[in-house]
């Protein structure tokens, strides 16, 4: 197998960087062909191995940018070398962009013999490729920066089939005029059923079943984010005290020790998942808050929320309530971009506990790969050392595509199958509570119990039902019940 690009850099040149989505090889054909997840070139293309600039160059023209890769291998590149390619061919935009990118991360100057650029600007990322904001325009090499994010915190979204599919359904907008169609009482009991589940299958996530208490916090939580309100450590440290009820797990800060995940497993063999360092996380924290508060123009709200939220939970700035508070500012992001209006909040933890193995898969893609980067010593239990053997460019520049897709099908689901099924379901039993009501003498509270195991069990009342309420009901009732639901059926 000879690796070209990004995967020969990883794997002959030291350079340590999670496996890129595509993987550049040279193969027994004739041009370059995409055969499942690898990008297959004829001999013709293969470079030497030590020729680093040339791999580079050829993974910005077939691969695209992955500054993870990036940022660690162009300070490796001398000066002499990229000005003398960059002044062979002053009209190549992969010598521009690399050029551009290896001052940023060497913090030199190329000194080229072309004194000013005079082509178009160029987009790092092609938009036709990822999604990308606007951008800023960098004159001096006449490259406009159009990342999600900083060159010093960039998250990349591919546009894949999946989920350009899934964007071309505008599924916020959809939600908002949903809503909008919807008579004011059933809107409010919608958005409370809505509120409730988000709280309680947030918690069901963590394995935790919220008391009365802690569910009303994290409701209320969640209505604050139709509130304006940047992100900042102080908002984010008070929002991670109304989650946690233990007074000992409650943050002051930011965390200021390492943290880790742990299967369970005695050991070093039992830890998942390592973040940054407390000092690193907290310099991450301060990127991934800036763009949420000020994000590239003309992103989805969507990408933005998903990439904010998984970013979050990589970055793990608590001891504790960590993924919880992911959950609440994939809801609050779209909140401060306007997506979701009429206080609506999208029950998307319903549809993650439920699939919660692609959930689990997608935070699995960059946790176990982070993972090979740290040697971990147990000591004794819960006493660890830890020692991180990659580089920063693993946290700062990492993939969100399969991220992005998963919540973009979650919040479909939340929609679909969840937000308008309650919104049957509450119209059919006004309705059947209506009928009844009419017809019968029946006391409130057992009119209302018996409309809803009625609803439950598609149409019938149980014999055990009959039986608990032979006294209190005559057996009319029931038939009547049942046949008023046949009538919604047919």
């Amino acid at each position: 197998m000879q690796y070209i690009g990004y995967a020969h850099i990883i794997h002959h040149a030291g350079i340590p960087a999670m496996q890129p989505a595509m993987v550049a090889e040279v193969r027994s054909v004739t041009r370059k062909e995409i055969i499942g997840n690898t990008i297959a070139v004829p001999a013709k293309l293969a470079l030497e191995n030590s020729d680093l600039l040339g791999h580079v160059l050829f993974a910005l023209k077939h691969e695209g940018v992955n500054l993870q890769v990036l940022a660690p291998v162009l300070p490796k590149i001398s000066e002499p070398e990229i000005r003398s390619a960059f002044d062979a061919s002053p009209n190549s935009q992969y010598l521009r962009k690399a050029c551009f990118l290896w001052e940023h991360f060497t913090g030199q100057v190329v000194q080229r013999g072309t004194a000013a650029i005079k082509q178009a600007y160029i987009p790092l990322f092609n938009p036709k490729q990822y999604i990308t904001g606007r951008g800023v325009k960098h004159p001096r090499w006449r490259v406009t920066f159009n990342g999600l994010g900083t060159l010093d915190y960039c998250v990349t979204v591919r546009r894949t089939d999946s989920l350009e599919t899934l964007l071309g359904k505008n599924l916020l907008q959809k939600a908002v005029e949903f809503t909008d169609s919807l008579p004011k009482d059933i809107l409010n009991r919608t958005l409370a059923w809505a509120y409730l589940h988000e709280t309680k299958d947030s918690y069901a996530i963590e394995n935790e079943s919220p008391n009365d208490n802690k569910a009303t916090r994290f409701v209320e939580l969640l209505k604050q984010a139709h509130s304006p309100r940047d992100l900042d450590e102080d908002y984010l440290v008070a929002l991670q005290n109304a989650v946690i009820s233990n007074v000992f797990s409650k943050a002051a800060s930011f965390r200021i020790e390492q943290n880790y995940l742990s299967d369970g497993l005695r050991g070093a063999l039992g830890v998942t998942y390592v973040p940054p360092t407390a000092e690193f996380s907290r310099a991450l924290m301060d990127d991934l808050m800036a763009l949420a508060n000020h994000p590239p123009e003309d992103v989805d709200p969507l990408v933005l929320a998903s990439i904010i939220a998984f970013g979050f939970v990589f970055i793990h700035p608590f001891m504790d309530g960590n993924g919880r508070l992911s959950r609440f500012l994939f809801h609050q992001v779209l909140c401060q971009r306007g997506a979701l209006q009429n206080g609506l909040v999208l029950p998307v933890s319903i549809v993650m506990r439920q699939n919660e193995a692609d959930y689990l898969s997608v935070l699995q893609d960059f946790s176990e790969s982070a993972r090979r980067f740290w040697d971990v010593t147990f000591i004794d239990v819960n006493q660890f050392v830890f020692e991180f053997k990659g580089d920063e460019s693993i946290y700062r520049y990492w993939d969100g595509t399969r991220c992005v897709e998963f919540m973009a099908k979650a919040t479909e689901q939340a929609i679909e199958h969840h937000l308008k099924q309650e919104t049957v379901f509450l119209a059919r039993y006004d309705e059947l509570y209506r009928r009844i009501d009419q017809e019968f003498d029946v006391s409130n509270v057992d009119l209302s119990r018996l409309v809803m195991f009625c609803l439950d069990q598609n149409g019938k009342i149980s014999k055990h039902r009959r039986k608990q309420y032979q006294y209190k009901v005559p057996d009319s009732v029931f038939d009547a019940l049942e046949a008023a639901y046949q009538g919604f059926v047919k």
